[in-house]
């Protein structure tokens, strides 16, 4: 009993006073549950179904995941086609969940780990692919790499660029040339292969009193095959101090030991951009940017380097799946997939209808064929040709159906589970 109500004389009034305290705790504790519970409610409502409650176990989680993958069971039963990465693949995903633990070590381990990785992976690539003393620059994106490299190339030649700004580009623009045959996204501005009309275009632009900065060249692009001549692309460039930058899957024949003149020249510039995932047959390996400066202040404003141990992590996939396969492995999945490309462009060539488009690159990994119809004795031509006998709708339907059917043939080319297990596949369009 309390003590205030002990001190009340009439044990009847004491007793009507103890149990209307009890009897009024009792109805604020039942309106404070009755609020507590529609509060939850409330702010369950707003909440989506996997995140209410205290959470899900992580079988269920990864159910969810399965049933993510192979599609929702409204869906028609399909047959799930899971690639088989194999063992080299399963190190490439191991580096991103180690790549996650390591950055919780603390600073001093963390950052010569780091140090440690993105340097033993930089002079790994330059050696297997014959650019010496170069750098690298890791990235998700493909282009990023590029983007990147304009920006070195403007603060290099731009020496108030940091101060003014683009402001200083206004005075003399920079030119930026892309080859016809560079894939869509790149920008659209110059040229063809007549390397002697970009060599007028450059002229012409510095008597506009614009400045030629960089020249985008390719070395096996996955459109059209085309190899620049890298070579006198490199002269031209020299002569203009313009920076020169190269990409394409022949790249990946830089590792082989025989390499084709117009591809080795591509040692010998700038920059130059590789995808080793699409050519080992990695998954999830970043796509690397190698480039030669002697300006470490220059880089580390075009974000091509960086003193963030997250940045210095990308590489970790890449370092774990080169130990893993090795020079003989990578070699040898090159190789493997220039010999697969050479197979399928001599089974193309036996079949009526089917024109290689691309026949002069040497141990290219791309395949670019076209499928037409020609009448015997005509001259060929890379479209439909009409019977004598066809009317003009019936021709019309006809070229129709030939582009329809060039177009289905490079879709499911690409999506094709085609692959050896362990190998990179060849590049087919």
């Amino acid at each position: 009993m309390d003590a205030s109500l002990e001190k009340i004389a009439d044990p009847m009034l004491a007793e009507m006073g103890k149990n209307l305290k009890e009897a009024m705790k009792m109805l604020e504790d039942s309106q404070r549950r009755t609020e507590e519970e529609n509060g939850k409610k409330l702010v369950s409502g707003d909440i989506p179904g996997p995140l209410q409650g205290s959470g899900q176990d992580m079988v269920s989680i990864l159910q969810l995941v399965q049933n993510l993958m192979h599609g929702d069971e409204d869906e028609e039963p399909q047959s799930p086609r899971i690639q088989n990465i194999g063992e080299q693949g399963h190190m490439a995903l191991l580096g991103h969940s180690l790549g996650a633990y390591i950055s919780t070590l603390d600073k001093e381990k963390l950052r010569k780990l780091t140090t440690r990785i993105l340097s033993d992976t930089t002079l790994w690539l330059c050696r297997i692919f014959r650019y010496e003393n170069g750098c690298a620059y890791f990235h998700e994106e493909e282009r990023e790499g590029l983007a990147k490299i304009c920006r070195l190339a403007i603060h290099s030649r731009y020496e108030d660029f940091v101060v003014d700004g683009f402001n200083v580009l206004y005075n003399k623009k920079p030119v930026i040339y892309l080859s016809a045959a560079a894939r869509p996204g790149l920008g659209q501005y110059l040229c063809n292969q007549d390397v002697a009309f970009l060599e007028k275009l450059i002229k012409d632009d510095v008597e506009r009193g614009r400045l030629p900065l960089l020249l985008v060249a390719n070395a096996g692009t996955a459109a059209v095959g085309h190899t620049d001549k890298i070579g006198r692309l490199k002269e031209l460039c020299e002569q203009y101090g313009i920076w020169l930058h190269v990409e394409g899957v022949n790249l990946a024949t830089l590792a082989l030991g025989y390499v084709s003149s117009s591809v080795l020249a591509a040692t010998k510039c700038d920059s130059m951009t590789m995808t080793p995932g699409p050519w080992l047959g990695l998954p999830a390996v970043p796509a690397v940017t190698l480039y030669k400066h002697d300006d470490p202040a220059l880089t580390l404003v075009a974000g091509l380097t960086s003193n963030k141990p997250a940045d210095k992590l990308r590489a970790l996939p890449l370092w774990l799946s080169l130990q893993y396969l090795g020079l003989d492995g990578i070699v040898e999945r090159i190789k493997h997939a220039c010999q697969l490309s050479q197979r399928l462009q001599e089974s193309l060539k036996k079949v009526n209808y089917i024109k290689i488009l691309v026949e002069d690159e040497l141990s290219s990994p791309v395949v670019v064929f076209r499928f037409f119809q020609e009448l015997p004795g005509s001259d060929p031509v890379f479209k439909a040709v009409p019977a004598p006998n066809m009317t003009p709708s019936a021709v019309g339907r006809e070229r129709h159906s030939c582009d329809a059917l060039n177009r289905w043939v490079r879709s499911a080319a690409a999506c094709l589970p085609f692959q050896v297990p362990g190998h990179p596949c060849p590049t087919c369009q």
